[in-house]
């Protein structure tokens, strides 16, 4: 579990909350459901219509990785490479069928079947560069959604406000009602610059960072696995991955 992404939100949840009751506005100017209603449901039809049905479920999809990334262990990853270097050595590429029936990895799993069939090293990598380019594509446009929630949802805001200032223009003859209504305005403001810069931009940026890890992971694994492909000696190999993996 992610900690800097649980404290983080937890942080923007008590910051805004604290400064509205320092700056004496209290909590109950940050309730508004006109406001909340315009900006959230605003913001997902915008971003429903911009998506692409795949590309929207995907992107829940990999939501949760902002708490819960994929592990990438290099240490571990680098010495089960090495392990099969020196059976690739000993027993041949077809001594490596066992760890091919227990790898989890689909990647890997992938790199290790290519390899076991005697796949030309220059096509092995043809291959593996592809899967990487075409998932990392979908992955990234999948990000991109929350990115443009965080597009969105400040304009989103502004509407909310105008509306609201409407509302209170119609009501210049009440002085009474003009102080509130103008607060209750610009609710909607913060609620679009709020989400969006509280959550929906951090969303983004983090998935991109964790699909670029993965991508630097499966790029370690084409290089041990073509290095393998290649008969290259187990400790040279370990020395070249783990200079790969930094």
């Amino acid at each position: 579990m992610d900690a800097l992404t649980i404290g983080g939100i937890a942080l923007a949840f008590v910051s805004i909350v604290i400064g509205s009751i320092l700056k004496g506005a209290g909590v109950g100017s940050l309730l508004n459901p006109a406001a909340f209603v315009i900006v959230v449901c605003g913001t997902f039809a915008s971003i429903l219509i911009q998506t692409p049905k795949a590309t929207f479920m995907r992107a829940w999809k990999i939501a949760p990785w902002i708490f819960k990334p994929p592990i990438d262990d290099h240490e571990q990853l680098i010495a089960k490479m090495v392990e099969w270097s020196e059976i690739a050595r000993k027993q041949g590429l077809l001594g490596l069928e066992p760890a091919l029936e227990s790898e989890q990895d689909p990647f890997a799993q992938k790199a290790l079947q290519m390899l076991v069939d005697g796949t030309e090293p220059d096509k092995i990598r043809e291959a593996l560069e592809m899967d990487i380019e075409v998932k990392s594509k979908a992955n990234t446009a999948s990000a991109k959604v929350f990115e443009g929630m965080g597009i969105y949802a400040p304009t989103l805001g502004i509407i909310g406000a105008v509306l609201g200032l409407i509302a209170v223009m119609k009501n210049l003859a009440d002085p009474s009602k003009l102080g509130s209504g103008i607060a209750a305005a610009f609710t909607a403001t913060i609620y679009g610059i709020g989400l969006a810069n509280l959550f929906f931009l951090p969303i983004a940026n983090k998935l991109k960072d964790v699909i670029g890890k993965q991508n630097h992971t499966k790029e370690m694994i084409i290089e041990g696995i073509i290095a393998i492909a290649e008969g290259e000696n187990p400790r040279n190999l370990e020395t070249k991955l783990k200079g790969f993996a930094g």
